[in-house]
């Protein structure tokens, strides 16, 4: 269960409640928007309103990832591979990797596509050399530039390693249902095929094919996922200031805006969360970053980044504000033992867990914090689990498309992402740039 709490956020009730018939009209416009197939708000029933069969594909298909392959090569950039890394850290051992096979008993899930490395995917490649692996190329268009190469060099290792034949069957494709070269690769060569839904834009797409296939393979239950989706979408339906969470947390950020505040950092304890950060910050960046408009997104991976951001956040510019994704309760805790010698003065401690003193260190940061300015937002859930994640996506994702409205932009568009590509195209000597 997810509880929000703005008592350190120092926002008065009565400025919330200034935005409740706002609220209630861009609540109503999304809703009517949801089932438009032309345009970008499907996200908002994905938890109901999604192709159950395909979805029982997306577990058979995993289910013979996980038989025959040691690796699934995700190859995708954006939210093409960000919301399935960031469910799958989080609810995998941190170093699942490393683990033997026998007890890890799933695919290892590595990631491709996301960058332009020579090292990186060379390093990668030596990697392969003694595993059986598959491939899952996610791509809306199939021509983004960074997975469309990672996807070219990763198809040509597999022809060579198993024959074209089944070098096919170990290829799966997320892709439009209808048009671009991946599409039109995967009908001629015969490549399993997941869509990605039309009125579902890449950094809200976590909860189709997108992420759910590569998430199913690292044996995370989708079932469960989107059952948490589901209590979100159910939960967050009402548009009643008073009682809705989510719409609270995207008026908090809107108020703190207006206020000066034009940094939110999102901020864990846990370090399973880093690549939910990571999740998060396309999300907000490239749905509010516009118009010369928006919140900066930023992350901090505590107590960690305590030892080399907390200085600024402490008495740097008083532009910004936190954002705390609390864990209540660990998967697994330590309890700290007494030491005779004591020479590291830690006896104080003896008696008491680790999950202990890490919440201590958190109250004792966001009391710091705001006493030196900085306002606090605290996000609670129980435990990682896939219900909790599920249900935290779902806010997230529906917080953001309220507080993009709010704000004043299209939070569904990203229409500055295009300008670097034509620069990089004009330097490339792409026909036609």
């Amino acid at each position: 269960m997810l509880k929000l709490n703005l008592e350190n956020a120092k926002i008065d009730e009565k400025e919330i409640m200034k935005y409740k018939s706002q609220v209630e009209n861009i609540h109503k416009d999304l809703h009517r928007r949801a089932r438009d197939e032309e345009d970008f708000v499907g996200w908002l029933e994905l938890p109901t309103n999604y192709d159950k069969d395909e979805f029982e594909r997306i577990k058979k298909a995993a289910e013979k990832i996980r038989k025959e392959s040691d690796v699934l090569l995700v190859i995708g950039i954006g939210g093409s591979y960000l919301g399935a890394r960031a469910v799958i850290d989080a609810l995998s051992s941190s170093f699942v990797n490393l683990q033997k096979e026998e007890k890890r008993k799933k695919p290892m899930i590595f990631y491709v596509g996301n960058n332009l490395s020579p090292n990186y995917i060379n390093e990668l490649i030596e990697i392969l050399e003694d595993k059986d692996f598959s491939v899952n190329v996610i791509s809306k268009s199939g021509t983004t530039t960074e997975p469309a190469i990672a996807f070219r060099i990763f198809r040509e290792i597999l022809e060579n390693k198993y024959g074209i034949d089944e070098a096919r069957s170990r290829i799966y494709v997320t892709t439009d249902k209808e048009r671009g070269a991946l599409k039109t690769l995967s009908e001629m060569e015969g490549y399993e095929r997941f869509v990605v839904p039309d009125n579902v834009g890449g950094r809200y797409s976590v909860l189709s094919a997108v992420g759910l296939l590569p998430i199913a393979t690292a044996g995370i239950d989708i079932d469960r996922l989107m059952n948490g989706a589901r209590v979100a979408q159910e939960k967050y339906s009402d548009s009643d200031l008073k009682y809705n969470e989510c719409y609270r947390y995207a008026i908090a950020r809107n108020i703190l805006y207006k206020s000066d505040k034009l940094i939110e950092v999102l901020v864990n304890y846990e370090p399973k969360l880093h690549y939910f950060t990571e999740w998060w910050k396309q999300l907000y960046g490239e749905s509010e970053g516009k118009d010369r408009k928006g919140i900066f997104p930023a992350g901090v991976d505590y107590t960690t980044d305590l030892h080399s951001m907390g200085q600024y956040i402490q008495d740097g510019r008083r532009n910004l504000f936190e954002t705390v994704i609390n864990v209540k309760k660990p998967n697994l805790n330590i309890r700290l033992n007494a030491d005779d010698d004591n020479l590291d003065g830690l006896n104080y401690l003896a008696g008491k867990d680790l999950d202990y003193v890490n919440k201590k260190a958190m109250e004792g940061t966001i009391e710091a914090h705001v006493s030196g300015g900085v306002p606090n937002i605290m996000i609670t859930i129980d435990e990682l689990n896939e219900e909790n994640i599920g249900e935290l996506i779902y806010f997230f994702e529906l917080a953001c498309g309220i507080s993009g409205n709010i704000l004043g932009v299209n939070p569904f568009n990203q229409p500055g992402v295009e300008e670097y590509k034509r620069n990089m195209f004009r330097l490339l000597e792409k026909p036609g740039y």
